[in-house]
């Protein structure tokens, strides 16, 4: 009887690890997935803008791979049973090794009104929910001045120029860039008519816009919450080794601390180099994670050893609208360099990057580095 192997999430990593491990060995792999599409979660910005994007059923990514495709949401893992919980299904998934892969979303809950009064660009329908609002706004308050409040207040910006969009941040703007990275990122935003407001800590979003810590107040009739991440608690529910977030915490191999039958990849999962840097929640991050994993689980089940992750980054492409963008090169460490690439040769850059990692889940053995 073949091996049985499950895998939770069929995001950018969970996709990707389930077709290598269908082609790298003779198990039998199982995909489970709330949804039968494949989202672009990297677009979902540009969705939100009032673009569209591509639709890419997962049956058609899974053609002629062998994978099963379930289409069901996860409820529970019993970690001692080795099976899966569905919400619309009596019977459980049973499985040899599993592949923990659901991702992370938006975190609504610990700020009070953020779950009420916010949209996001979380998921796909969180986005055409936010594309819906936008046509009755006046002014958008984006909370957050990571990559994804970056992306999503230029994108709105430039999509929508009689909109007044603010960015709120609770530190400086850009601060993981460099010197250049950072003056580009303001120069630009002064072109898109972005406001920024720093060190402006959220202490409640009403909807009437932002009450910040010091008692001041920020008006927008439409607040985009893009600060903070949440993941889904099945792991810590299943008894898993996890963090103080609730992720999955993996060896060198990506293998669960507690159950070495379980391997975790993407955002629901802690990996931790030897060095102990911690990988950062990115598309840069999953898609290598994903090949390593895949090959790990391949090397145990021929009886060889598998080897440790070794990982680096090169840069952090940032889209700032259609026709800009800013690619700041990075040391190994993801610590930033002085060298960007900026306007619109950076724009191609990172359209080039977005666009290889749909060929990359087409045909996951090439290089993830595209």
């Amino acid at each position: 009887m073949a091996i049985r192997v499950v895998v939770v999430g069929a995001g950018y990593t969970g996709l990707a690890a389930a077709k290598l491990v269908a082609r790298w060995t003779d198990a039998a792999v199982t995909l489970i997935n709330a949804e039968d599409r494949f989202v672009e979660r990297v677009r979902l910005h540009q969705l939100a803008a009032g673009q569209q994007l591509r639709d890419l059923p997962l049956a058609g990514l899974l053609a002629g791979t062998g994978v099963h495709l379930v289409v069901d949401r996860v409820t529970g893992i019993d970690a001692e049973e080795k099976a899966v919980r569905l919400e619309n299904s009596a019977r459980a998934v049973r499985y040899d090794m599993l592949i923990y892969a659901l991702g992370s979303a938006a975190d609504m809950d610990s700020v009070p009104g953020v779950a009420e009064h916010a949209y996001t660009v979380a998921t796909a329908d969180e986005a055409v929910r936010l594309r819906e609002r936008i046509d009755d706004s006046s002014v958008v308050a984006v909370v957050g001045g990571g990559l994804t409040g970056i992306e999503a207040a230029a994108e709105l910006a430039e999509a929508h120029p009689d909109l007044k969009v603010r960015l709120v941040n609770g530190g400086e703007l850009g601060a993981g860039l460099s010197r250049r990275g950072r003056d580009y990122l303001r120069r630009t935003f002064d072109r898109l008519g972005v406001e920024v407001v720093e060190q402006a800590r959220v202490s409640e979003v009403r909807a009437d816009g932002l009450v910040l810590a010091d008692g001041g107040h920020i008006g927008a009739d439409t607040v985009v919450w893009a600060t903070g991440f949440t993941v889904p608690g099945l792991a810590r529910e299943a008894g898993l080794a996890v963090d103080e977030e609730g992720r999955l915490v993996v060896d060198e191999m990506l293998r669960s601390v507690s159950h070495p039958e379980v391997t975790g990849v993407g955002d629901a999962a802690a990996v931790r180099l030897r060095s102990g840097q911690e990988l950062r929640m990115a598309c840069a991050t999953g898609l290598p994670s994903a090949q390593h994993a895949a090959r790990a689980i391949a090397d145990r089940l021929a009886g060889r050893a598998p080897r440790p992750i070794r990982f680096r980054y090169l840069n952090q492409c940032i889209s700032l609208g259609r026709r800009d963008a800013l690619v700041q090169f990075v040391h190994a460490d993801d610590s930033p360099r002085e060298a960007v690439l900026t306007g619109r040769k950076a724009a191609l850059y990172k359209e080039a990057i977005v666009r290889g990692t749909i060929l990359f889940e087409r045909y996951p053995a090439i290089p993830a580095s595209l």
